[in-house]
């Protein structure tokens, strides 16, 4: 293989990206790690100070990265940002990363109905409906990925969080299902499923000196990860070089959804 093929099989130039959720945590790294590979990114967020703020940082790096306010626990909302995306990439998108998500840690009898609408509309519904109106973008490109940002909560119990870890096995079975039924559209669906990560979500919980070396211990790697080490797999699923895997839910947890700590 000559040294120029190669290098296109594992760069992203050429190909344009939505990320839901790109301004903080692991949103914010993989929104960084598409764009200095060379991905064209479009990104939302709920809040336009912060989302302008990293705008303006990305800038200042180079990297070509737009964004859109939007709550994409909203349906309305939703809509406008993929009309959006449709303008901007001229019908057409390579990338969809489905990471916006948030958890409310609760006991389970002391959950509400709005507690469990709010956490299926913006960590389930959304990543369905954004994967539905992004299909005929993906195929268009004729070369679809779509990546779901899920987590271990999908995989093992983990106490006091009982409707977000339905929302992430959910998605989960969703990678399944769409990787069977859009792989004639040329279009590959995977699913990265992180384990404790030092993000915004999980920062109030790990300030706990207790909680966070109780984690620690379930981790046969021995730490919290970072951001960016979700980032770097995330991005590789949506190379050319990983152009047969399809339908995959891979963990990066240091070990802990195998660990019997």
């Amino acid at each position: 293989m000559e040294k120029s093929n190669r290098a296109q099989r594992w760069s992203l130039v050429g190909m344009t990206a939505l990320v839901t959720g790109g301004t903080k945590g692991i949103g914010h790294a993989i929104v960084e790690e598409l764009a200095e590979l060379g991905a064209v990114v479009h990104t939302c967020s709920r809040n336009e100070a912060e989302l302008n703020k990293c705008l303006q940082k990305w800038a200042d790096m180079d990297l070509l990265v737009t964004g859109s306010v939007c709550d994409v626990s909203s349906r309305a909302e939703r809509e406008r940002l993929m009309e959006r995306v449709r303008s901007i990439f001229h019908g057409k998108l390579t990338i969809l990363i489905n990471n916006a998500g948030t958890g409310i840690v609760k006991p389970t009898l002391d959950c509400t109905a709005e507690d469990y609408s709010y956490l299926m509309a913006t960590n389930l519904e959304s990543s369905f409906h954004l994967s539905q109106m992004a299909h005929p973008l993906l195929k268009a490109s004729g070369r679809g990925s779509i990546v779901f940002i899920s987590s271990i909560a999908g995989l093992v119990a983990v106490k006091n969080l009982s409707i977000y870890s339905a929302t992430k096995g959910a998605l989960n079975q969703l990678t399944k299902s769409l990787a069977c039924e859009w792989a004639n559209d040329n279009i590959r669906t995977n699913c990265v499923v992180p384990g404790p990560i030092a993000t915004p979500l999980i920062q109030v919980v790990l300030e706990d000196e207790e909680i966070k070396a109780k984690e620690v211990l379930r981790v046969p790697l021995g730490r919290i990860g970072e951001p960016e080490e979700v980032a770097s797999l995330t991005a590789f699923l949506c190379m050319p070089v990983a152009c047969y895997i399809n339908g995959q839910v891979i963990c990066v947890d240091g070990g802990r959804a195998i660990y019997d700590s």
